[in-house]
């Protein structure tokens, strides 16, 4: 992981020396994906390690298929240093020429920022990333240079070779799917579900009807609603006259809109976490930059959606905290947005997992503030 990490921090260089640069494909190729690729175990140098221009189908061919046993696990397509990676088209190539060769994993970049798309998924192209990670400090505000340095690992040779990455997709891809499912299932829920749940509840007097809005209850997330308004450094300014401010209404969708799937999924996972606590008490509100949560009228954790992961906000001191993991930071004396005085940078299940002890110590804490 060091390596990596050493290759980052040049790389991060290099990007403020090339940044205003008009860089063309090739020399994005050669400043910066050969070095990362290299330093990930991917020898560019070897054919029957990396086989560059991988002629595909249609006569025409993806810029990098490394390999493992001399065969593909993964195309890799690059653009020019500046390119924003959003053309539907550049997307829908190179996840066509993986799917059409039976290459699981893609990856397009611009030898700064790597999405990295599942190829099989049944989905539209721009709906098959599964996360994406830049080089590029200001696009991973709040992640660790490891997290960083771990995100990249997460396609290199050691990492492909275990599967590290069908693990992760089915993880992502299979909960998105259950949840849709669900989402179906009780909100609109048959008439064998309903009579299973009667029958196991075992009491005649409740009716088919009242089982059907129960379930609705249970399930929906119903969307709320805040008076636009001016935040910064999570300090909510209300102009005098409330009156003469516009309403605009932010959703779930404002939220995750063009994030990646692992990004969408982990939300949900800690707005659901959020709010099973207490569903009585606990309020959430879709602000501008961020979700807020609330027991009664006491904040107690903000999550504001990166395309890398998310950051959370938790209204406890630092100086409490026994032995936290190093994606636990200190902000009372930094600005952000969200309310709290530290930060959770969570870019994976498994790290929502070590630190979720703490949205519920803020929850319990704040919870007694009257």
């Amino acid at each position: 992981m060091n390596a990596i990490i050493k290759c980052i921090e040049k790389l991060r260089i290099k990007l403020d020396k090339h940044r205003k640069d008009d860089l063309k494909e090739y020399p994005t190729r050669t400043i910066f994906i050969d070095p990362l690729l290299q330093v990930l175990g991917w020898d560019v140098r070897d054919p029957e390690d990396v086989e560059l221009e991988y002629p595909t189908i249609d006569g025409k061919s993806v810029d990098y298929a490394p390999k493992i046993n001399r065969k593909p696990v993964l195309f890799i397509e690059a653009k020019p240093l500046n390119n924003p990676l959003t053309d539907v088209k550049s997307i829908t190539q190179v996840v066509g020429y993986s799917a059409n060769a039976g290459i699981e994993w893609c990856i397009l970049t611009n030898g700064v920022t790597y999405k990295v798309y599942r190829s099989t998924e049944k989905a539209e192209a721009p709906d098959k990333l599964l996360f994406e990670i830049s080089l590029d400090p200001k696009e991973t505000e709040g992640m660790s240079i490891q997290q960083v340095a771990e995100q990249f690992a997460r396609f290199s040779r050691d990492a492909m070779a275990k599967g590290l990455l069908d693990e992760i997709g089915e993880q992502v891809f299979t909960t998105g799917k259950i949840r849709k499912a669900l989402d179906k299932l009780l909100m609109e829920p048959p008439n064998t579900l309903i009579r299973l749940i009667r029958s196991m509840i075992g009491d005649d007097t409740i009716k088919p009807m009242q089982v059907k809005k129960a379930l609705k209850r249970l399930w929906s997330q119903t969307s709320e609603f805040e008076i636009t308004s001016t935040y910064e450094f999570g300090i909510e300014h209300i102009p005098p006259d409330r009156k003469k401010v516009r309403s605009k209404e932010y959703n779930e969708e404002h939220h995750i809109r063009g994030k990646p799937q692992e990004v969408v999924e982990l939300f949900r996972i800690i707005d659901k976490f959020c709010r099973e606590f207490d569903p009585t008490a606990v309020q959430r509100k879709y602000l501008a930059m961020y979700v807020r949560y609330t027991h009664g009228k006491n904040i107690f954790c903000c999550v504001h959606l990166q395309k890398s992961g998310l950051r959370v906000w938790l209204k406890l001191n630092y100086s409490d905290l026994e032995n936290p993991p190093e994606y636990v930071r200190d902000v009372s004396n930094v600005g952000h947005w969200g309310v709290g005085d530290i930060e959770l940078a969570i870019d994976s299940f498994e790290r929502f997992q070590n630190v979720k002890y703490l949205i519920q110590k803020s929850l319990e804490k704040n919870k007694r503030i009257k």
